[in-house]
């Protein structure tokens, strides 16, 4: 059992906007006023093409698809919400809030996994809890602890808490459950995605837990990731505006271990923050300012991690 892959998937987008549909409960996005659809649009290819580099120079083997023309997905670029791939041949597919982000699952992505010598044994589906209004948005609403199988999940409109729970039986996690907010106009409102306030490395988890209002639920929290002996790094709400929360820890080169993070997350850690991650891990910063403030999405949304066993 692996905490962190090597193999990361991730779609380059053609159409990235701001999403009109998720922005009505993501409170990060923002519309670039100034900026023409297509310079946006360019910019956010130019960040991924450099955050793809980036990857690929510290040894992360990247699989890049490209979105397609043949739907409008302003939110491709996240493809972790849609999928997830389990080590022993299972792959996972989640029921997303905005109609438009469910054109978002493709086969053929699945495919080129395959083609490259990926086994998938099975497929989980639970995309039928849409017509029921319920949504688990994969690993951006689960937060999974591989080693030591619990998942976390703050609940909000887009991670219901009972198909979080289906979701543990079904791979037999414990579930970890919590509320995660955030002061929006002056008003507590709960965050979107967990993995926006919260990342799980293999010895580490960095978390806001300010966000978390229930001091029962933020007692239970720690006390999870005490006993499987993780250091707790704890982030402020506005590092977690600057997307501090949405870090991916990744495998490169002879399985050195990196997290990954916008640049604008590095920038505002504090240098003593910096320092306790650093005992872990070496930091790998790319700048998406342009993805960031219009998707509301970071680097660790960027990356689906690929646990599927070879041939």
């Amino acid at each position: 059992m692996h905490q962190t892959t090597n193999t990361i998937l991730m779609i380059r987008p053609i159409n990235f906007r701001m999403n009109e549909q998720t922005a009505v409960n993501n409170y990060y996005q923002k519309v670039l006023d100034n900026l023409l659809p297509s310079t946006v649009n360019a910019k956010a290819q130019q960040e991924f093409d450099d955050y793809v580099e980036k990857l690929k120079s510290f040894g992360v083997n990247v699989v890049v698809v490209s979105d397609t023309e043949e739907h409008d997905t302003p939110d491709s670029i996240f493809p972790n919400n849609w999928v997830s791939f389990h080590q022993d041949g299972t792959v996972a597919l989640y029921p997303m809030f905005a109609e438009n982000r469910r054109l978002e699952r493709r086969e053929d992505v699945l495919e080129v996994l395959e083609e490259k010598g990926f086994v998938i044994e099975n497929i989980v589906d639970y995309t039928s809890a849409e017509e029921e209004g319920i949504f688990l948005e994969g690993t951006g609403s689960l937060l999974l602890d591989r080693i030591n199988k619990k998942a976390y999940c703050a609940l909000s409109p887009r991670a219901d808490e009972d198909l979080f729970i289906e979701f543990c039986e079904d791979f037999e996690y414990t579930p970890v459950v919590f509320t995660a907010n955030q002061t929006v106009n002056e008003k507590r409102k709960a965050i979107y995605h967990t993995n926006v306030m919260m990342c799980l490395a293999e010895t580490f988890a960095v978390v806001c837990l300010a966000c978390i209002d229930d001091k029962k639920e933020r007692k239970n929290l720690l006390k999870h990731l005490k006993e499987d002996g993780k250091e707790v790094i704890d982030i402020t709400e506005d590092q977690v505006n600057n997307f501090a929360g949405n870090m991916l820890q990744v495998r490169g080169t002879d399985d050195e271990r990196f997290l990954v993070m916008s640049q604008a997350a590095f920038n505002s850690l504090t240098q003593s923050q910096i320092s306790r991650i650093n005992k872990h891990c070496k930091i790998i910063s790319s700048s998406l300012d342009t993805i960031e403030v219009c998707g509301g999405g970071s680097a660790r949304c960027m990356m689906a991690e690929v646990f599927l066993p070879k041939k």
